[in-house]
């Protein structure tokens, strides 16, 4: 984890569009009062960017162990999800009420938090972050499934290194998929 960070869950990172950029101004001011250090990966305004540079920002620090949690806000929420979790090791959910944000959390251990930003207004994300930050990963079946996606992530990054392209019987083995 980064040193700022002082090696506990009380760091987080944020990233925004220009259409998630007024909600992040007002999630950063939400955690900082619940006693979070907020690490800000910008935009710095409403100016039009594009949205892979702010999610590979956030999605990189959490990937590398830096930064236990990070927080993404676009228009839709969805290009950001898309980006992030391309990361290794990054669980990314967009989240667009309290129970999907609670099930993220007890199911999938997500760790990065993705909103839309015109969809979402502070009142609710606020409950969301809340309920996000608060719920803790209920493990057991669900650790084992998590465990299956890294050893997806682990055959996607083998396969890339030695240039095996996808769509291979060995994928459609697996899952006892049969062509026709």
């Amino acid at each position: 984890m980064r040193a700022d960070c002082l090696q506990t869950m009380g760091c987080v990172i944020i990233g925004a569009d220009h259409a998630g950029f007024v909600l992040k101004e007002g999630l950063k001011k939400v955690l900082a009062e619940k006693g979070l250090q907020v690490i800000d990966a910008g935009t710095d305004n409403g100016e039009a960017v594009d949205y892979p540079d702010f999610a590979e920002a956030v999605a990189e620090e959490v990937s590398a162990g830096r930064v236990p949690w990070g927080v993404l806000v676009c228009g839709s929420g969805v290009g950001m999800s898309i980006v992030a979790n391309r990361f290794p090791g990054v669980r990314a959910a967009l989240c667009l009420d309290e129970d999907t944000a609670r099930m993220s959390r007890r199911h999938n251990d997500a760790n990065v938090l993705v909103l839309a930003g015109r969809k979402t207004d502070l009142n609710t994300a606020e409950k969301i972050v809340t309920v996000w930050l608060e719920t803790g990963f209920e493990g057991g079946r669900h650790q084992a499934r998590l465990d299956k996606v890294v050893q997806v992530e682990k055959r996607i990054i083998t396969r890339a290194g030695k240039g095996i392209p996808f769509g291979t019987r060995d994928s459609m083995d697996r899952c006892g998929i049969r062509k026709a």
